[in-house]
């Protein structure tokens, strides 16, 4: 993705197609050497001086066009996804935990574990004094929540490595990603 490219390259890299250069000329154009003061030289043209375009006085100025520039995605950094996956992954982890321990804290607040405790025991089918609060104790859920979480981490890391390097053998055969940047 790093080419290397001169100043005048890069700029007539980043002109849309059929805008003028400075000095009036198409970017096709043959190159004509200017001095520091931006009038012909006479090197491969004209030895008539002629201003530059924003130099005339009372011309009227273009608005400026938005510049493109076509890149492709080449490669991605494997360790750079671990790092960044690594991190999403563990904010995510702890958006999960906080999230059941506050639905936990209002199912219990409501009593909807009482209620079903009780709509259980009425059915006939209390085996042994059954107790939904024991079975799902605040405890019990978030310890459960923070082993899911932690394999979540694990697992979704591993996964974005493998699809960056799965990315970066496909890429080396079709080319990658093209993606056409431009100023609004």
């Amino acid at each position: 993705m790093s080419e290397n490219f001169s100043d005048s390259e890069f700029d007539r890299a980043l002109r849309p197609e059929g805008e003028q250069g400075e000095g009036g000329h198409e970017h096709n154009a043959p190159r004509v050497a200017r001095s520091a003061s931006n009038q012909h030289s006479g090197l491969g043209g004209s030895s008539t001086n002629v201003p530059a375009p924003h130099m005339n006085g009372g011309s009227k100025r273009r608005k400026p066009r938005a510049r493109r520039m076509s890149l492709s995605l080449t490669r991605i950094d494997a360790w750079s996804v671990a790092k960044v996956t690594f991190l999403l992954s563990v904010a995510f982890g702890i958006i999960q935990i906080v999230a059941v321990a506050l639905i936990w804290a209002l199912l219990n607040v409501v009593g909807v574990f009482d209620q079903v405790t009780q709509i259980v025991s009425s059915t006939g089918l209390d085996a042994g004094g059954f107790n939904l609060a024991s079975v799902f104790s605040f405890s019990t859920v978030i310890s459960t929540v923070t082993i899911v979480a932690i394999v979540e981490v694990v697992i979704a890391t591993i996964f974005a490595v493998i699809i960056a390097a799965l990315y970066n053998v496909i890429s080396q055969l079709v080319g990658g990603v093209h993606v056409t940047l431009g100023d609004d």
